[in-house]
């Protein structure tokens, strides 16, 4: 693989694990479509950015889980309920087209960048949602959850994201974070630290399948992982100087120029008549 490749996915993956330890995402939002940009096909970059995603989330929640800022149980409950829909999402990816595939990921960002927005309208309703920190363990509130950590709810919210992890190669937290504000009433910051903490288990389960079928790429991958690793530290870092208004109007602003390209990738790959 040449060095400027090389150099590249290493620098794509310090700056997607910063954005992940800042939102609590895995990345593949900006992986996916960054590797196709550079030549991968749909379903293998869809495959390998899984690696990236697992390297910055682990990296982001042992500094988490150090700080004693990171709810286990609660990550838990989000990844049981996730792992078996990554399986499904990485095996209904083999099924669908590059062309499906490339558009479906458009409409992922679009729906991306309107959960950014509901989340922001939910820490703006809790005042800010900045300042309330978690208890011990990342508790938030005392864990007015704690008589039924592995409830209904949290099931659900883990399956929706593992769906979407196994099919689109994300990790799930753009919908993990909104879905923990808006149903489990969970402050921003707290629910930022619990995706990131579900997302090793729910990507390792999407990742663990198409490394069976064959789809991933691992030298790449390990090149956006070790990127991943040192933007996590920092992104982690970074969170409580940062506002959630700045990180996220950045984070729409890249999702809106990947949704593009891949609604454009999408057009190309449509089989011709």
């Amino acid at each position: 693989m040449p060095l400027t490749l090389i150099a590249l996915l290493l620098g794509l993956g310090l700056f997607v694990g910063a954005l992940s330890g800042l939102l609590g995402i895995g990345g593949g939002l900006l992986m996916v479509p960054a590797l196709t940009a550079v030549g991968f096909g749909v379903l293998p970059a869809t495959a390998t950015s899984l690696v990236g995603v697992m390297f910055s989330s682990v990296s982001g929640s042992l500094r988490n889980w150090r700080t004693g800022k990171l709810n286990l149980r609660r990550s838990l409950a989000l990844a049981i309920g996730g792992i078996p829909a990554a399986q499904i999402g990485a095996i209904l990816a083999e099924y669908l087209s590059p062309s499906v595939l490339a558009f479906a990921f458009a409409v992922l960002q679009g729906v991306a960048m309107y959960l950014i927005g509901v989340r922001q309208r939910l820490a703006l309703r809790d005042g800010e949602g900045e300042d309330r920190e978690s208890g011990s363990e990342g508790n938030p509130e005392g864990d007015r959850h704690s008589e039924s950590w592995l409830d209904r709810s949290s099931l659900g919210i883990g399956a929706i994201a593992g769906g979407l992890s196994g099919l689109f190669g994300v990790g799930g937290g753009v919908i993990l974070v909104p879905l923990q504000m808006l149903v489990l009433k969970t402050p921003i910051k707290d629910a930022v630290r619990v995706s990131l903490g579900a997302i090793v288990a729910i990507g390792a389960s999407g990742l663990m399948r198409h490394a069976l079928l064959g789809n991933v790429l691992w030298i790449p991958g390990l090149c956006l992982g070790i990127g991943g690793v040192i933007g996590a530290q920092i992104g982690v870092r970074l969170m409580p100087y940062l506002s959630a208004q700045f990180i996220s109007f950045l984070f729409r602003s890249l999702l809106i120029i990947m949704a593009v390209f891949m609604v454009y990738e999408g057009w190309i790959l449509l089989p011709s008549a």
